[in-house]
């Protein structure tokens, strides 16, 4: 595999398992065509392996791995396998498109796998890794052999194990840390002592595949890269079984942002880096948190007065890399009650507010009293504050609201809404989407005429009620909006008509100033 020159040093590469250990954690299965959606992501971000799935798991995963192998060009496509005949079989059929293919032979070396679940003694294992990885050969373009659990095998044994695979032919040699168990000075020290002293022809390398019980996930991995580790094995968003794996974002841009200390580097484009977390929460439903490292809401965001002070002369001062590293356009300044008057007087002249002495300390008294209520202060909201519109009240209310869904598939979600306008009067509209929320947002866009597209809904329950928080985005803006009711959906119908009644606060601004230039 041809790996791209690197000025810092070594390349890294990146084997990408979203598709395989990622989505057998609980609630984030994917259908066949959710996971070709990720994988064209995954390709497009230059991961070097991407495994594919588990082909003797299912009919459905052998599928899913066959299309990946037929529709994905770019990476070396992978699948997993016990050390079973059938199990390589079934994985040599389903990667059978694939330009180039990987088989993962796997098997436990720990004292707790082979007593607890194998049955095996340690000779046995040997000969069954020695027989399936030969078995392997000629099959595939490269065969990577894991010893599961391999932190909690006796070193001496998993150091026999290695080489045994080593010498069967395999040309990846992976050190799982299947339970979260290492932690950063041991695995190095186990890379060190494996690279050191396991034999091995040319090119064959080792790779690291460490789990997050502990919260080490990725500070083992980048531990292991340093002992002399050639593979990282990682997930997006770090999903993975119980507390998931090793986060592809946050290794990747760990080697990029201390190139000089890792002295390494990987092959990624990381500007597509959100936008493959961002697909990876909405083809599972499972939103990424807040401050999640690299990719989360709070990444490239300050709301405490000192930090935005100091951003907004050097970003320098509280940023380690730059949002467009990633794929944001820009850092955010969150105005909350943490927020000083530099960043509410920033975000006023960004909006077209020039404040002066008196009407800042104005502002910034009802800002305070505002984020107080408020998590987040948004910018209709301040705009609302500087023209003394907030206390207003709002332009459109929902008189009636009616939404219908069916199991049946030729049936889609439906809504239908009355909305009262303060001086439009009533105004009645439909609209069908993929589920209810959706139609109810497909509705508000045609009634108030305003063409919209939904960034983010996030929902949370507490003593019975459901409160829901979405943006919109309108005119390169966001809009952001709250509710809160027993009923989830009428929840979420409150917080997008927030949001609707933002953007018309907005809307009616930008034609005050155009009469005014006119």
């Amino acid at each position: 595999m041809s790996l791209k020159d690197n000025s810092a040093g070594r390349r890294v590469r990146i084997f990408d398992t979203t598709l395989r250990d990622g989505e057998q954690a609980p609630g984030f299965s994917m259908p066949t065509e959710a996971k070709l959606a990720m994988a064209q992501a995954l390709a497009a971000l230059k991961v070097d392996v991407m495994e594919a799935g588990f082909a003797a798991a299912s009919p459905g995963d052998a599928e899913a791995i066959r299309r990946v192998a037929e529709e994905v060009e770019g990476p070396t496509i992978c699948s997993l396998s016990r050390t079973r005949d059938e199990d390589i079989r079934a994985s040599e059929d389903a990667l059978a498109p694939a330009a180039r293919r990987r088989l993962h032979i796997f098997l436990g070396t720990s004292p707790t796998h082979r007593q607890a679940k194998l049955k095996l003694t340690t000779d046995e294992v040997l000969k069954e890794i020695e027989r399936s990885v030969s078995s392997a050969q000629g099959r595939f373009d490269e065969v990577e052999f894991s010893a599961e659990d391999a932190i909690r095998t006796e070193r001496a044994f998993l150091k026999e194990a290695m080489q045994c695979a080593a010498d069967a032919g395999a040309d990846v040699l992976n050190v799982p840390d299947t339970v979260g168990y290492t932690s950063p000075e041991e695995i190095y020290d186990l890379f060190k002592e494996l690279t050191a002293t396991v034999r091995r022809r040319e090119g064959v390398i080792f790779s690291a595949h460490c789990h997050n019980d502990l919260g080490m996930a990725v500070a083992n991995s980048l531990a292991a890269v340093r002992a002399g580790a050639d593979q990282v094995e990682c997930t997006i968003n770090g999903i993975g079984e119980r507390a998931g794996n090793c986060a592809l974002e946050e290794v990747v841009m760990a080697l990029k942002t201390r190139a000089d200390y890792f002295d390494a580097d990987s092959n990624i484009e990381t500007t597509g880096l959100y936008a493959a977390s961002r697909l990876l929460s909405e083809l599972t439903g499972q939103a990424t948190p807040r401050n999640k490292a690299i990719v989360g809401r709070n990444a490239f965001a300050h709301e405490a007065g000192i930090h935005q002070h100091g951003v907004l002369e050097d970003r320098r001062t509280y940023e380690i890399m730059t949002p467009t590293d990633i794929g944001l356009p820009s850092n955010e300044l969150v105005l909350g009650k943490h927020s000083g008057k530099h960043a509410l007087k920033a975000r006023a002249a960004s909006l077209g507010f020039d404040l002066g002495a008196n009407h800042v300390e104005q502002v910034f008294a009802a800002f305070k009293r505002l984020a107080d209520e408020k998590r987040e202060v948004t910018d209709s909201d301040l705009c609302a504050l500087i023209t003394g519109e907030h206390d207003a009240g709002a332009d459109w209310e929902f008189v009636r609201v009616e939404m219908r869904s069916s199991s049946e598939a030729r049936m889609r979600p439906f809504a239908r809404l009355t909305l009262n306008h303060r001086r439009r009067g009533r105004i009645s509209d439909i609209g069908t989407g993929d589920g209810p929320f959706q139609a109810v947002f497909n509705a508000l866009c045609s009634a108030t005429g305003v063409a919209a597209t939904l960034d983010d809904l996030s929902v949370t329950q507490s003593a019975g009620r459901s409160h829901a928080e979405v943006r919109v985005l309108y005119n390169e803006q966001v809009f952001a909006g709250g509710g809160s009711d027993a009923d989830i959906i009428v929840a979420a119908s409150e917080a997008l008509l927030a949001a609707f009644n933002h953007i018309e606060r907005a809307r009616k601004r930008a034609s005050a100033l155009l009469v005014g230039a006119a």
